[in-house]
């Protein structure tokens, strides 16, 4: 007779594993670990055992639609059997293969080369942008349309910028792809042209010189928290990128030698920088040695000493001052200095060094950071000095 839904709801275990069979080879196996539905055939010869699910989470009408699929296989000359490993292999390759391993693996292989935010970014940028709608499918599958899709729907919520770094990091992922044998082109490239223009964006800054000592005086005179105030002097007079300042070590820093060594693995290109500190700069430092120079970083969080300054400190001490998003940012100290370095004739690739822009050469870069350094160093002292005149002259 065959089984029915309640005979294996009731079926209990008993000392000694045993069967309940249904039809032609189904049955349900019944021991003190569980319900199994099994299937008995032959197949060249040899008897084999498919198995077919776990009660409750498969019930009698699925395990006989299962039954029914492994007879049609063998009546088509199939072992069931064999059939269910070769899926198994072949979904097992699949996910393997799908975009969001292969980028997960590009990942892992490429961020000891990023910084931590950068890496962050990535991460970020490719789970809420990318994986949710390509993320299972297989990368050789992947076509641009299919790549459009997504960036199309970027665009429409105004992230243009956004829109095309992800283009971007596609294509490297597509390109990793390729390398390793899981995909034969990189359809990114033709996307080229399809997507808005990037309107360009200048960071807020200023480069008026009254202004400049209008806001060298409001620095002066700020009454926050003193770390906060020593890291808004110090900005300006090394102009280096923001993550660069609030991430800086006590260990970097050589007074005696008058410099600040910061490491290639916190700078945007992945080069050593030397930043030659002015006077002005150690007098920064020396001030605030006391309070932080146990630690680890020059500019600790304000809640532990455990964590570089928050990225939004120095904004917020800007803002503080009542100066508006539009007006000045962390970055725009690098505007500032770059603009009247260029006004005043310093040498451009002194100043494009100081600046520590990316090198077209990348071996070149790595091996020349000190370039220019005794010409740097007389340009830093001078724009510190140019800072403290614009600071005492008033209207």
């Amino acid at each position: 007779m065959p089984l029915s839904d309640v005979a294996v709801r009731n079926a209990k275990p008993k000392d000694r594993p045993y069967k309940l069979a249904d039809q032609r080879g189904l049955y349900l196996l019944v021991n003190k670990t569980g319900k199994y539905f099994r299937f008995d055939y032959r197949f060249g010869g040899k008897r084999k055992t498919l198995s077919l699910g776990v009660y409750p989470d498969v019930r009698l009408k699925r395990a006989r639609e299962k039954y029914d699929d492994a007879r049609k296989l063998l009546e088509n000359g199939i072992d069931p059997l064999q059939y269910k490993k070769e899926i198994k292999n072949e979904l097992s390759e699949q996910a393997a293969n799908s975009f969001e391993s292969v980028a997960r693996e590009w990942f892992a292989k490429n961020k000891h080369t990023w910084t931590e935010g950068h890496s962050r970014t990535i991460d970020s940028r490719l789970k809420l942008n990318v994986f949710p709608w390509l993320g299972d499918q297989p990368i050789a599958t992947i076509t641009a349309a299919d790549l459009l899709a997504i960036l199309r729907r970027i665009e429409s919520r105004g992230a243009i910028e956004t829109a095309h770094r992800i283009k971007q990091i596609c294509g490297q992922i597509f390109r990793y792809a390729i390398a390793t044998g899981r995909a034969e082109r990189d359809p990114s490239v033709d996307l080229r042209g399809a997507l808005s223009p990037v309107k360009s964006k200048r960071m807020a800054s200023i480069t008026d010189p009254r202004k400049i000592g209008e806001l060298m005086r409001a620095i002066d005179g700020y009454e926050g928290h003193h770390i906060t105030k020593c890291a808004l002097k110090f900005a300006p007079l090394v102009f280096v990128r923001p993550g660069e300042l609030r991430h800086a070590e006590w260990s970097e820093i050589n007074l005696d030698n008058e410099e600040w060594k910061i490491p290639a693995e916190k700078m945007k290109n992945r080069n050593p920088h030397i930043v030659p500190l002015s006077r002005q700069a150690i007098a920064v430092l020396q001030d605030l040695q006391p309070l932080t120079g146990q630690g680890r970083y020059v500019f600790p969080s304000l809640r532990t000493g455990q964590r570089p300054m928050s990225d939004n400190t120095v904004l917020a001490g800007l803002r503080r001052m009542g100066y508006a998003k539009e007006e000045m940012s962390g970055h725009g100290f690098r505007s500032m200095a770059s603009t009247l370095l260029n006004e005043q004739g310093w040498n451009r690739d002194a100043i494009e060094r100081q600046l520590a822009h990316a090198e077209g050469n990348s071996v070149r870069a790595a091996y020349n950071y000190a370039e220019f350094l005794p010409e740097r160093r007389k340009m830093m002292q001078a724009w510190a000095d140019y800072l403290d005149l614009l600071t005492t002259e008033k209207d």
